[in-house]
């Protein structure tokens, strides 16, 4: 074993340096369960900018990036801003502005990043294989699956433009969210022009407080767009970083808006997947132990169910079997599941080895959610359980209905959403009077009566 692990210092050395991979957005931490993303390009952005304006000369004539070949980018923008907006692990975005008049974001993917992508699966495979080796009980290759099946569909920007359009119809009736719309006639694979967003970052207290943006109006709104995109549609927009969440107050409604950006990667649930886990979160909220074993077997925990309620929720046990929806959420819980996920780390490994595939991303996207409402200090809100609630009971319904032929039957299943929903609505009526001024007064009253 000593002789294996001084094998290890080179072994990474050697792997990192020549690889791309990293934490999105932290330092490498044991304790923390986000998944890990590959593929950071290391040039800097003046190089990358350089890059980028050197290769519209070089596109062959006839490609699909053949509206680059017009040599100029004078003759596509007015105005095309060199220094780019953002940077990220695949592209970087460039503001401009079309001759209609319109401002427009470039997205343009990294010169070579392509080729370099492939490099980045293949040492990430020996590098895992290698740790593997070393320490049999970790075996992280789901990282390399996840890598070869995602990694294409995020290259390829005509996929992540028709996500888009998608996401916007299905989540239409939210007036406050806003999908950028696409250009179509200037977007290509590695190319995509959309309608310019501006907005503070969802996690930036301070821009809110400055715009005069409610904290828990957009906590809510984020809440009640994801459980329609994993409850309801089974289609989940997995990479909901403060980067590609923007906020703003519109000037001519007052109201306040969600940009959604970035829509290369989405989860598209299964059927049944989808129904057992709105069953498992529906047993989290009520308290339902015997569902919550149940529901989580269903899901491939097995054994290790607990563990798989702790990670979902990022609850400690003790809180789940006390009701997540009505035990605050505590510095000491915090502290304890860190510590839990270091002593855990072996079984942790074995259950996202064990859960279907559709799981991890959806792990994902829970762990940057829950970090926003850390940050937006709403976290374990009553409204993000209500909203939740609310789109499980409509999924179940919905699911239930689609397996009776009777008529008399789909009636009833119709009748019980309706009387849940309305409960629902009741209560969250209950909650916002019992927060309002008035409540407050009526409870002190009553408390001085008594």
């Amino acid at each position: 074993m000593a002789l294996r692990l001084l094998k290890v210092p080179s072994l990474a050395t050697a792997v990192l340096a020549s690889s791309g991979f990293y934490l999105y957005n932290r330092r490498l931490d044991f304790n923390d369960l986000s998944l890990i993303r590959f593929g950071r390009a290391a040039a800097t952005t003046a190089v990358i900018s350089y890059d980028y304006l050197t290769a519209f000369k070089h596109v062959e004539y006839g490609t699909e990036e053949y509206w680059a070949l017009k040599s100029k980018l004078s003759e596509l923008f007015v105005l095309f801003e060199e220094t780019p907006q953002g940077a990220a692990s695949l592209a970087q975005v460039h503001k401009a502005v079309l001759h209609d008049g319109r401002t427009v974001a470039v997205k343009v993917q990294h010169p070579k990043v392509q080729r370099q992508s492939s490099k980045d699966i293949l040492v990430m495979e020996v590098l895992l294989r290698g740790v593997h080796w070393l320490f049999p009980d970790f075996a992280f290759m789901w990282l390399v699956e996840e890598a070869k099946k995602n990694m294409p569909l995020e290259l390829n920007f005509l996929n992540e433009g028709h996500n888009s359009e998608i996401v916007s119809k299905k989540l239409a009736h939210f007036t406050f969210l806003k999908v950028p719309m696409i250009h179509w006639d200037l977007s290509t694979k590695r190319v995509l022009t959309m309608e310019f967003a501006e907005g503070g970052q969802v996690n930036d207290r301070e821009y809110m407080k400055t715009h005069g943006i409610n904290v828990n109006e957009i906590s809510e709104n984020l809440g009640k767009m994801y459980s329609e995109m994993i409850f309801i549609h089974g289609f989940v927009h997995c990479d909901p970083h403060p980067g590609n969440v923007l906020v703003r107050k519109c000037q001519k409604s007052k109201k306040t808006e969600i940009f959604l950006l970035d829509h290369g990667l989405y989860q598209v649930l299964q059927p049944d997947f989808r129904i057992n886990y709105c069953q498992l979160w529906q047993a989290l909220i009520h308290q339902d132990m015997s569902g919550v074993e149940r529901y989580s077997r269903k899901l491939g925990a097995g054994d290790l169910y607990p563990l798989f309620a702790c990670v979902l929720t990022a609850r400690s046990w003790a809180a789940i079997n006390s009701g997540i929806s009505s035990v605050p959420v505590t510095l000491s819980e915090d502290v304890e599941i860190r510590t839990n996920a270091a002593v855990y780390l072996p079984q942790i490994n074995d259950l996202l080895n064990k859960v279907p595939r559709q799981m991890l991303l959806l792990l994902k996207t829970n762990d940057l959610l829950r970090g926003i409402e850390t940050t937006l200090q709403t976290r374990a809100s009553s409204s993000s359980f209500i909203s939740m609630s609310r789109c499980c009971i409509r999924a179940l319904a919905r699911h239930k209905r689609s397996k009776i032929q009777s008529s008399r039957r789909r009636l009833q299943i119709t009748l019980t959403e309706s009387f849940n929903l309305w409960r629902l609505s009741m209560y969250e009526l209950f909650l916002w009077l019992k927060g309002s001024l008035l409540g407050q007064g009526v409870s002190t009253l009553l408390a001085f009566l008594h």
